[in-house]
């Protein structure tokens, strides 16, 4: 199996280089204004003479629903900037004002289903990296950092994946927007520090730039620097330039200190008392040049992070809980390495989170992050602090990561060093990870990547590498995969996360989209085939699962996905699936079917559901999961979840479910009050999570916070915690 798919891939990779040849279009160019009278930032464009002295960007082509064909509204982007600040405005026409769409006026809330203005800026024009900033027509504070054009990232959860790769929703800058409301449609008007991104220093300096607008009741996305089918913003190798940028050193040193009250009470405590708790800590950043920031940390809290969603293991293998905590994840892409959501060698949830999702205190630590000329680099150093009662022992955290870019070959090449070491006293408490990586970039379309990692456990001499070689088409409505993943019996990366231990895997996709006629109520259709096989070490097969799917989108954005799936599960031996059902040692081959129904989501009120239904280790599975989002106007937001599987097998039967509404009713785009309530029937657990908001600059400000858990009906822990924040911006 690993010789057929380093075939396939070589196979896709001579056709990548083929198909690679042809030459993209040429892509737009602007010139930014340096002037020294900087405009009011007030909204107000097409009456502020510093604005209108500057010729504006209005050539935008259609990427949705009708490809290469001229915007329906006009568009009008000017850029300026003096020593101290970007400045970026847009008016966006409308014929049909009050047909604008809002639907969401939270900071970084979702810009995919309202009217709509974005745009990237690459600041080093090393067409892999950037900063995006966006805004709807309430004024919503988006912004947004991009590493090796975004690649990697996965699901909703606002992660970065892949080889230093991903695009890093939770960077929050300290910038402002002012955005106003007329006969004519809406203006947007962005003031962004120049310390609080990264940048070189020189004169007549050229950024990569690409802006996009999105007008929500014709489903429509405007572009200026046109992407093929299925490419997004962030893909800085095909923005358009930006030129006449002189750039010196703004200087920059931010302190956030934080003081926190609580009051907790453990319901399993035969004292049950109530324990109050303050504290305080503080966070320091320091640009020690414009390219490379250096952070600090003493006493971490993350008290206002949304907890985690519930999930039900069905299977024999890990469940994957990603970070939500804002200071690991800021500069995430750039110390990324492995393969995504599978062989992540470091893994920042292992720091400061126990099993079973206990908090561990964090003493503090460092992280030095930036850019020296075209290589990126990262040094963490992080120390948790002991809980005695509970075994875990005082620990540091070290990751080191370098990785040079090939200006303008989308290729790249890196190493990383992962560690931890026990403080507690005890012999040989410690682990390492090493490992390269790299990519390959064939012209705008194509692309090679791979790993090497080898681990360092005492008492453990063989089996501790992983790898991976993958390789990939994206273009044109085509998208093409292939790759091979090898991890040995002693792999061990404690600072990372591996999906399963001990496998061999070859994965495959081919995936192409087909957009209808602009006279059809179609958008698109999008046929694929992909394929995923697990052995282990012994060239047993403990997963196979080959889908078919076609996805058949409206005009309207109503969306159906039809699929099945033919699976196969080697289990070797016997495991507990649920309380008293068990599942024997054997090989299992099934068959299942799959429907995905999408309305709207841009509509007050739209559902999205998922059904698989077919033969489950013997049995059958009935799993019907559904999401209900309901919108009034851009202030009130629920979803309303539900997993539902039913599950009979020979041994028994069982119901898993899972339950979870989040509300959020948003008072202005930095005052929200927020709630996430979930059940899950399996653990016989419920938990509720509130909290209020007030934001100030960069995700700082007031937060309160109220948790409380119950098992099996009866009351667990219960906490309520007020935090408070502020950025001084000293330099």
């Amino acid at each position: 199996m690993k010789r057929l798919l380093l075939l396939a891939t070589l196979l896709l990779l001579q056709s990548a280089v083929a198909w690679s040849q042809s030459t993209s279009n040429p892509r737009p160019q602007a010139s930014a204004q340096q002037i020294e009278d900087p405009p009011i930032v007030d909204g107000e464009i097409q009456a502020d003479p510093v604005w209108q002295r500057i010729a504006p960007i209005t050539n935008l082509r259609q990427q949705r629903p009708d490809f290469d064909q001229e915007a329906s509204e006009r568009t009008e982007v000017r850029i300026a900037y003096d020593n101290k600040h970007l400045y970026v405005s847009a008016v966006c026409f409308d014929r049909e004002p009050d047909k604008i769409v809002i639907t969401d006026s939270r900071r970084d809330g979702s810009l995919e289903n309202t009217d709509a203005f974005l745009f990237i800026i690459d600041t080093y024009y090393d067409r892999q990296n950037g900063f995006v900033f966006g805004t709807n027509p309430d004024g919503m504070e988006y912004d947004a950092q991009v590493d090796n054009e975004g690649q990697g990232n996965f699901s909703g959860n606002r992660q970065q994946r892949g080889v230093i790769g991903g695009f890093n929703l939770n960077w929050d800058a300290s910038w402002v927007i002012r955005t106003q409301r007329g006969d004519y449609g809406w203006s947007a008007e962005f003031q962004i520090p120049l310390k609080s991104i990264r940048f070189r220093l020189g004169d007549d300096l050229t950024w990569g730039f690409n802006f996009q607008r999105n007008i929500s009741r014709t489903n429509e996305v405007d572009l200026w620097s046109l992407l093929p089918l299925g490419i997004q913003l962030r893909r800085t190798s095909l923005a358009g330039t930006l030129t006449g940028m002189n750039m010196k050193n703004p200087g920059n040193l931010k302190l956030i200190p934080y003081v926190l009250g609580s009051v907790a009470r453990d319901h399993t405590d035969e004292a049950g008392k109530t324990k109050a708790r303050g504290d305080a800590g503080i966070d320091l950043k320091y640009s020690v040049t414009p390219s490379v920031t250096l952070d600090l940390t003493y006493n971490t809290d993350f008290a206002q992070v949304e907890v985690d969603d519930q999930q039900v293991n069905l299977d024999r293998f890990n469940l994957f809980f990603p970070e939500k905590r804002p200071f690991f994840l800021e500069n995430a892409g750039l110390f990324t390495v492995g393969a995504p959501g599978e062989v992540d060698l470091f893994f920042s949830r292992r720091i400061g989170i126990a099993d079973g999702g206990r908090q561990v205190p964090i003493i503090g630590g460092a992280r030095l992050s930036g850019k020296l000329n075209n290589t990126n680099v990262g040094l963490l150093n992080m120390y948790t602090d002991d809980i005695t009662d509970e075994g875990i022992q005082k620990n540091a955290f070290t990751v080191a990561r370098v990785n040079h870019e090939f200006r303008g070959t989308r290729s790249s090449l890196g190493g990383a060093f992962i560690n931890r070491s026990g403080l507690g006293g005890f012999e040989n408490d410690h682990n390492s990870t090493f490992a390269i990586d790299g990519k390959y970039g064939i012209g705008p379309k194509a692309q090679v990547e791979g790993f090497f990692a080898q681990s360092a456990t005492p008492g453990t001499n063989e089996g501790q590498h992983a790898y991976q070689l993958s390789t990939g088409y994206n273009w044109g409505g085509w998208l093409l995969r292939a790759a091979y993943t090898e991890v040995g019996k002693g792999f061990n990366p404690e600072v990372g996360f591996l999906l399963r231990e001990d496998f061999r895997k070859a994965d495959f996709l081919v995936f192409r989209t087909f957009r209808a006629g602009e006279n059809s109520k179609m958008l698109e259709n999008r046929p694929h085939i992909s394929y995923r096989g697990y052995w282990n070490s012994e060239g047993f097969q403990e997963t196979g699962f080959l889908h078919i799917d076609n996805h058949w989108v409206w005009r309207n954005l109503f969306e159906i996905h039809t699929g099945i799936n033919f699976t196969k599960e080697g289990v070797t031996q016997d495991f507990e699936i649920s309380s008293g059902v068990n599942v024997p040692a054997a090989t299992y081959n099934h068959i299942e079917t799959q429907i995905v129904i999408i309305t709207n989501p841009s509509k007050p009120v739209s559902i999205s559901t998922r059904h698989v239904n077919g033969g489950f280790f013997g049995g059958k599975r009935y799993a019907q999961s559904g999401t209900l989002s309901l919108r009034l106007g851009d202030k009130f937001i629920s979803e309303w979840r539900v997993a539902h599987n039913d599950i009979r097998l020979p041994d028994g039967k069982f119901i898993a479910d899972i339950l979870g509404t989040r509300i959020a009713y948003n008072f202005t785009p930095n005052v929200f009050l927020q709630s996430l309530i979930q059940y899950n029937n399996v653990s016989k657990t419920a938990a509720v999570n509130v909290r209020f908001g007030w934001l100030q600059q960069a995700n700082t400000g007031l937060f309160v916070v109220f948790n409380h858990g119950r098992v099996d009906g009866l009351p667990q822990s219960t906490s309520f915690i007020v935090k408070y924040s502020k950025l001084f911006d000293v330099i």
